[in-house]
């Protein structure tokens, strides 16, 4: 399977990853003097394309198709084990040479493909520090695009009684499930291919959303009507800049907890309980 791909060169960084937000990426890859940004459809990456030439009409655009299994390859050659805390992501490569970290007490298992989730990128460490803010024990949580499934794995590990996952990408949930199985220790996970703008949601205690800070302010309400009372949102794929607009849309929570790395950032959200004014 291939995988449309934006290769830019001579533009910036931030700026870029701005303008493709409303375009579905699905991972960014550093170069050492661009970025390469993955997406699950070629109309999506074409459409990404001609925005970014119309801001940076002087930058070097390339679109390529990528192997899943040459990223696969490229990711064991490069990817060690990731520690958030009790949490270890590690490829099975790694798991396998006994190299999992300590003081971690949870090891997750992740066979890197295009459904990512490694536990290498800033939003996805970001959101395992922020569901070890929250007491987990025994209850519902929804991890809403979840990608390779790291975030729900992870939750059901700490403690959580159930943990669905769901994305609109059939080869991410494949992944995912493919994950699952790498994680025999882990109980009470599913996974589903949802689409969000044509299915209701479950309910949740705990709702995390790891998209992009477009996709947010986008489906605000509906990530809110997701969230049981007195229950926690727990929001990352946003850029620093993008905060203040992102928690004026949920302003029927509280922020709790908030996080930032390089530039990206996390937060977590409590919601009132039943019946609190």
């Amino acid at each position: 399977m291939k995988y449309p791909a934006l290769d830019v060169r001579g533009a910036d960084a931030d700026r870029v990853l701005t303008l493709v937000d409303d375009f579905a990426p699905t991972a960014v890859e550093d170069l050492e003097d661009g970025l390469s940004i993955f997406f699950s459809h070629a109309q999506k990456r074409d459409e990404a394309r001609a925005a970014v030439e119309g801001e940076f009409p002087h930058a070097a655009i390339t679109a390529r198709e990528v192997d899943d299994e040459d990223w696969a390859r490229r990711s064991q050659e490069n990817l060690t084990p990731v520690t958030v805390g009790a949490i270890t992501v590690t490829p099975p490569w790694c798991m396998q040479d006994g190299q999992v970290a300590e003081p971690a007490h949870h090891a997750i298992t992740i066979l890197p493909s295009m459904g990512f989730g490694t536990g290498h990128h800033p939003t996805t460490r970001l959101c395992l520090a922020a569901l070890q803010s929250v007491d987990l024990h025994d209850k519902r949580v929804l991890d809403v695009g979840t990608g390779s499934g790291v975030l729900a794995l992870a939750a059901a590990a700490l403690g959580a009684r159930e943990a669905l996952g769901i994305d609109f990408d059939l080869d991410a949930v494949t992944n995912a499930r493919e994950n699952l199985e790498l994680n025999p220790h882990v109980g009470n996970v599913r996974f589903e291919t949802v689409d969000v703008r044509d299915a209701a949601l479950p309910a949740a205690d705990v709702v995390l959303a790891n998209l992009t800070g477009a996709v947010l302010l986008q489906n605000a309400s509906l990530l809110t009507s997701t969230v049981a009372a007195g229950g926690t949102l727990i929001i990352s794929g946003l850029q620093t800049h993008e905060r203040d607009e992102v928690v004026g849309a949920f302003q029927a929570a509280t922020v709790r907890w908030s996080g930032e790395e390089a530039g990206w950032e996390a937060l977590a959200f409590n919601f009132p309980a039943a019946g609190a004014v």
